[in-house]
């Protein structure tokens, strides 16, 4: 599978450059990345398999739409795994990610009044390859990614949204998160780690909810 192909089609996706609905192309996606439709198929085929596309024959690539019943399933599916990865992250938990965590965190108070949607879900997205790297299970490692990037997809929708006051609320809920890991790191708990990572996910879809049923009206 072409890497760049992919890893460039799944950042338009999960960053909403492809608003969900929209229906891609294949020839001209072809053309854009100079490459034949086969290696092309290939990355949809990937693309299709975690759930952000849908291939339509003689149609298009529709790009998923966001749904919260079914993100409010993945959310479930995502609690045991990343509690599991996080009392795996903590017991090879080293100096060096430990230092990025902590830094993480300065990093997040500077986004209070400054909404930067993009750059608080990079930030999020460093906090996770951080518990990835340490966990060092490529099994797990893949299906969260897959499960991730599907909540990622609404998380990203209602930061779009969000004005001055709900956004600084997220930083301050992003904020607590990282310095209670921190902390539980600091003190080599591996178990309370992995639970305290279940209840940020709990309280992570708790606001998701409430953000999506207050701006859309579902």
């Amino acid at each position: 599978m072409n890497k760049e192909i992919y890893n460039t089609l799944r950042n338009r996706i999960i960053y909403l450059d492809y608003e969900p609905g929209l229906i891609l192309k294949e020839q001209t996606l072809a053309e854009e990345f100079g490459v034949s439709r086969t290696p092309l198929r290939t990355v949809l085929f990937r693309l299709e398999w975690e759930h952000l596309v849908k291939i339509l024959p003689r149609t298009g690539i529709l790009i998923m739409e966001l749904e919260l019943s079914s993100i409010t399933n993945v959310f479930q599916a995502r609690l045991e795994l990343e509690a599991v990865i996080g009392t795996m992250a903590a017991e090879r938990m080293n100096r060096d990610r430990l230092d990025r965590l902590i830094k993480l965190q300065s990093d997040c108070e500077a986004l209070k009044d400054n909404i930067a949607p993009r750059a608080l879900g990079d930030l999020d997205m460093a906090n996770k390859q951080l518990f990835h790297e340490s966990a060092g299970n490529p099994f797990l490692i893949e299906m969260s990614e897959r499960l991730y990037s599907l909540t990622f997809r609404l998380w990203y929708f209602n930061m779009l949204k969000m004005d001055r006051t709900t956004w600084n609320l997220e930083v301050d809920a992003v904020q607590e998160d990282l310095v209670i890991l921190a902390d539980l790191l600091r003190k080599g708990t591996p178990e309370e780690t992995g639970r305290a990572r279940k209840e940020q996910l709990l309280k992570h879809l708790k606001r998701i909810r409430s953000s999506f049923l207050g701006l859309t009206g579902l």
